[in-house]
């Protein structure tokens, strides 16, 4: 159960962010205003899995400093039933770009089994620096924060890769800069406890922490149409394993075409 919403968090570890001048500025083609998306998380330790937690993704439409953005909410929380074991009450936002889909500000407000962390991130797109309650730190041209990154990334073009190619890209979290790749497995058909989909299927590379092993140890799977939204996780943990599950959405810009069947 510990840090059970960086799961859902690592979908941003799924997608291609390259790092040169022309990936840095993007439109938008894959998700519209008003969109939702919402996740279960289930734990497991003896191959029996248990509905443990959920979240949920929202996206709105507003204004940073006179200029349009999206807005997106990420909220984890873990299920009241096994609050007493380890409760998790976790709020992320990202408020990037509409034009360029490059991150503004980075939000995180964790509560985790006792434990508090509010970190607030301000990106200078101009300077290439991020800025936080501990400092001023220089990043690369086309960071991305764990999710903006995700809505950044469901615009990328993926025909031009095949299976087994490493797609880097660069993420900031924890005051420092990381130079990830996803190793793209290709195309094939997933059956979730939402129903029966084609997808597409990656490998991230994890940092090690205190939840994940670190490594190419857990799969993704995103919907193989215009949407690109993510569909399973499955990983190891340190105890145990997870396993999340796209379990309901709203407002999709295209029709869910990639399902094959609802369960």
């Amino acid at each position: 159960m510990k840090k059970i919403f960086i799961l859902i968090l690592v979908i941003a570890a799924w997608f291609p962010l390259t790092a040169s001048e022309e990936s840095c500025s993007t439109r938008n083609f894959a998700f519209k205003e008003g969109e939702n998306i919402f996740f279960n998380v289930y734990y497991s330790v003896i191959g029996l899995y248990v509905n443990a937690g959920s979240a949920n993704f929202s996206l709105s439409l507003e204004k940073l400093n006179n200029k349009p953005v999206y807005h997106v909410v990420g909220k984890g929380s873990s299920n009241p039933s096994y609050d007493w074991i380890f409760k998790v009450r976790d709020t992320y936002e990202s408020y990037f770009d509409t034009a360029t889909l490059r991150p503004y500000k980075f939000i995180r407000n964790v509560d985790e089994g006792g434990f508090k962390l509010k970190e607030d991130v301000t990106f200078n797109q101009q300077t290439n620096t991020a800025v936080t309650t501990k400092g001023t730190y220089s990043v690369t041209n086309c960071i991305q924060d764990v999710l903006s990154a995700i809505y950044y990334a469901r615009n990328i073009d993926y025909s031009s890769y095949k299976p087994e190619d490493k797609i880097p890209f660069d993420m900031f979290l924890d005051n420092e800069t990381y130079h990830l790749y996803i190793k793209y497995l290709g195309k094939e058909d997933i059956k979730t406890k939402y129903g029966k989909f084609h997808a597409i299927k990656f490998k991230p590379l994890l940092i090690k922490g205190t939840m994940f092993e670190g490594g190419e140890k857990m799969v993704v799977w995103v919907s193989d149409d215009a949407n690109h939204i993510p569909l399973r996780i499955e990983s190891p943990i340190v105890v145990g394993s997870v396993k999340v599950d796209m379990m309901s959405y709203s407002n999709l810009r295209y029709p869910l075409s990639s399902m094959i069947e609802k369960k």
